[in-house]
C-alpha cells in the first residue's frame, strides 16, 4: 500500500510539474540567439552582453519583450571566429512575424590592443540598446537560431588620443534547426506524461489532453520518447528512436497503454 501511495504522489506530481511547463506552450516556438565573430585586428574584443529583447512590431520605441533564458556577461567575440558561437539566449516564444531584435549592452566595453586595454563608448547602445531588422516567420512548434555575426574590423572606430568607440556591425541569420513531436496515448480518460530524452538528458515534457500530446522546439536529432501515466494501474512505455528533422512534425504511432 505504501508503494503504491508513493507511486501515485509521484506520478501526480510529474504530471503537476508538465502541466505547469507545457499549458501556455500553445502558439510557441523556440528562438536561441547566438554570438559569432569574423576575425579582426585586435587581441581581445570584450562585449558586455546584459539583455537580449524581440519585437514583433514596427515600433522601434514599444512592444519589446526581453527573451528568457538570457545568459547576461562578458563575450571576447574574438574567440567566437571559425564556426564557433556563443548562445545569449535560448527561450520559448509565440509564433508569429519578429520585426526586430535589440541587444542591451553594459558598460564594461573594451579592446585589447598591444597588450593595453582600452574603453569602449557606447552611448547609444547603453541607452536604448542595439536594434537590428529581422523580419521573419517563426512557426509554432519550430526551432530556430538566430545568429548575430558580429564584424570587429567594422565595429571598432579609433577617434583618436587613444580613444576608441563601439558601433556594432551586424549581420544576422534565422534559420530552423528543429522541429516537433506529436502523437497519440489511449486510453485517454486521463492525463499521460510525455517527456523526450537524448541519453540520460530530458529535454522537453508535455502531457495529454483527451489523449494528445505535442513536444515543441526540439533540436534535430535523436529521442527517446517516455510515457508516464497517472493511473498507476497502467505501466509506463518508451518508444526509443524517434527523430526530429529541421523544420518538420514528426508523428509519432498512437501508443497503447497497457495494465
Amino acid at each position: 500500500m505504501k508503494t503504491q501511495n508513493l507511486l501515485t504522489l509521484t506520478v501526480a506530481v510529474l504530471s503537476f510539474f508538465f502541466f505547469s511547463c507545457s499549458k501556455n506552450d500553445s502558439g510557441k516556438a523556440r528562438l536561441q540567439v547566438a554570438l559569432t565573430d569574423g576575425p579582426g585586428n585586435y587581441e581581445v574584443v570584450n562585449i558586455d552582453v546584459q539583455d537580449v529583447l524581440i519585437n514583433y512590431s514596427d515600433d522601434a520605441n514599444k512592444g519589446w519583450t526581453s527573451l528568457g533564458g538570457v545568459k547576461a556577461g562578458n563575450y571576447d567575440v574574438l574567440q567566437l571566429a571559425n564556426g564557433k558561437d556563443a548562445i545569449l539566449a535560448d527561450a520559448q516564444i509565440n509564433s508569429g512575424k519578429i520585426q526586430q531584435i535589440r541587444l542591451l549592452l553594459g558598460p564594461n566595453n573594451f579592446v585589447m590592443i598591444n597588450g593595453q586595454t582600452y574603453d569602449l563608448k557606447t552611448p547609444s547602445a547603453q541607452q536604448s540598446g542595439l536594434k537590428l531588422n529581422i523580419h521573419q516567420e517563426v512557426q509554432e512548434g519550430m526551432a530556430y537560431k538566430l545568429l548575430m555575426d558580429f564584424d570587429a574590423s567594422r565595429s571598432i572606430v579609433a577617434t583618436g588620443n587613444g580613444k576608441y568607440n563601439l558601433k556594432p556591425v551586424f549581420r544576422t541569420s534565422l534559420e530552423a534547426i528543429g522541429g516537433s513531436i506529436k502523437g497519440y496515448v489511449k486510453p485517454n480518460s486521463f492525463a499521460t506524461a510525455v517527456y523526450a530524452l537524448q541519453g540520460v538528458d530530458t529535454v522537453a515534457g508535455t502531457y495529454t489532453v483527451n489523449g494528445a500530446y505535442m513536444l515543441k522546439g526540439l533540436n534535430a536529432g535523436t529521442y527517446t520518447i517516455v510515457f508516464s501515466p497517472s493511473d498507476v494501474t497502467y505501466q509506463k512505455q518508451t518508444k526509443p528512436g524517434i527523430n526530429v528533422m529541421v523544420n518538420n512534425i514528426t508523428t509519432v504511432d498512437t501508443v497503447q497503454l497497457v495494465q
